[in-house]
């Protein structure tokens, strides 16, 4: 339904001044609700022509003041014409706001993210990990760092990222910042979840990423083979820094509990299980999806090794555990002592546990899942792919040894 729509100047009368001018006002009228507000310009009242809208006289001040008042029409006018387009809600006070620039601001990119981490970190423990926290906030950064370069801007309106916005900061992220296809798809995901957020609330009209493929490459992970960890296990480390990081990390290998998880065991994690042994019940840090883990041998042995150490029982926890930083620093060094030729970190523990200690010997792909908690068991089918891996690499291994050659043995069989 079309509303009406008409703009009033004239003088206020009951605001004259002690020089005998009166302020110009202008009346916004919207299907009878009226607003209005002075257009900052002064005039003697016998000078109005009320008719007309306008001052009366050729003077160059009646000619300037004029002159502003057609300005302010059209800008008026060009406003109402804005609030139509926008499908927004059309009223005399809207028009005014609009005019005066009052209203909500223009969200920024910067402004939404740094609102968005400040959330995460007050549910950290609640609905996310300190981890979650810290990867949103790197991802700020480098979007902070790639506006100041590529856009000479600390922030940007959201409403103007768009499709090229999004290759450019992939194409910064792999050649500026110099990391790896997949690196560079993960922090462009979690800027994703940024934008949809601001979809969801109406800030900006269209998906920027409707046309991005957001695909991760196929990664074959490294893990311990049974002799390396037999090599790792039998090392005599004389210095007790690196002893202790090698029984957190072969703890992690018959496990599969990530790093996080291993730093915050404790007493009531460990319960009695179905078949009357000692089990792990954990909820991961990373998706708060429980873990049901059978404590094998090797790993009871450690826990009992390190029940009375003054640093686990200060924090109430089950092992003296080292930061993430120091273990892998560490974990390198015990690597290049053992001359195991491999990329020696916390996570390749997890690694080893879902191949070379379950799926290798012949733990079902769904009780791997489960012990490793992980959300789908898509996740732990690429896992069994390694697994395939290996049985082909031992297969050609075993070819080789025999070299025989197929038709040769058919004939032999005729014969």
């Amino acid at each position: 339904m079309n509303k009406t729509f008409g703009l009033l100047f004239y003088v206020k009368r009951a605001k004259i001044d002690n020089n005998g001018k009166a302020p110009i006002y202008v009346r916004i009228t919207v299907d009878g609700i009226r607003s209005e507000l002075s257009i900052k310009r002064s005039i003697e009242i016998e000078r109005w022509n009320t008719e007309a809208g306008k001052v009366k006289g050729n003077t160059e001040e009646v000619k300037s003041i004029n002159t502003y008042i057609d300005v302010v029409r059209n800008k008026i006018y060009d406003h109402h014409k804005r609030l139509i387009d926008a499908n927004k809600k059309v009223t005399a006070e809207a028009i005014k706001n609009s005019f005066l620039g009052i209203g909500e601001k223009e969200k920024t990119l910067v402004s939404i993210f740094q609102y968005h981490n400040k959330q995460v970190k007050a549910l950290i423990g609640k609905e996310f990990a300190a981890g979650t926290h810290e990867r949103y906030e790197t991802v700020l950064r480098l979007l902070q760092l790639f506006l100041e370069k590529e856009y000479k801007v600390k922030d940007i309106a959201i409403s103007d990222i768009n499709h090229k916005f999004i290759t450019d900061l992939e194409f910064y992220l792999k050649t500026v910042r110099n990391n790896n296809h997949n690196t560079a798809i993960k922090y462009i995901k979690n800027f994703k979840k940024i934008v949809r957020i601001a979809l969801a609330n109406g800030w900006i009209d269209k998906d920027p990423f409707s046309n991005f493929k957001a695909t991760v490459k196929d990664v074959e992970r490294e893990f311990l083979t049974e002799e390396e960890i037999q090599t790792l296990v039998s090392k005599d480390l004389y210095v007790n820094r690196l002893d202790q990081v090698r029984d957190i990390f072969v703890f992690s290998c018959f496990t599969g509990l990530a790093y996080a998880d291993v730093k915050k065991l404790s007493d009531a994690d460990i319960v009695i299980g179905i078949d009357g042994s000692k089990w792990i019940k954990t909820n991961r840090t990373k998706t708060d999806v429980k873990s049901s883990i059978p404590l094998l041998p090797t790993a009871l042995a450690i826990l009992d090794k390190y029940k009375n150490n003054p640093v686990a029982n200060s924090a109430n926890k089950l092992l003296p555990v080292l930061s993430n930083q120091k273990m892998n620093a560490y974990l390198k060094e015990i690597a290049t002592i053992c001359k195991i030729e491999k990329n020696f970190s916390t996570h390749l523990a997890r690694h080893t546990f879902a191949t070379t200690v379950t799926l290798t010997n012949g733990v079902s792909l769904e009780t791997v899942s489960k012990m490793l908690g992980h959300k789908s068991i898509k996740t732990t089918q690429h896992y069994a792919k390694i697994v395939d891996r290996k049985v082909s690499d031992d297969m050609l291994i075993l070819k080789e040894k025999f070299n025989l050659k197929p038709l040769s043995i058919v004939k032999e069989i005729v014969i």
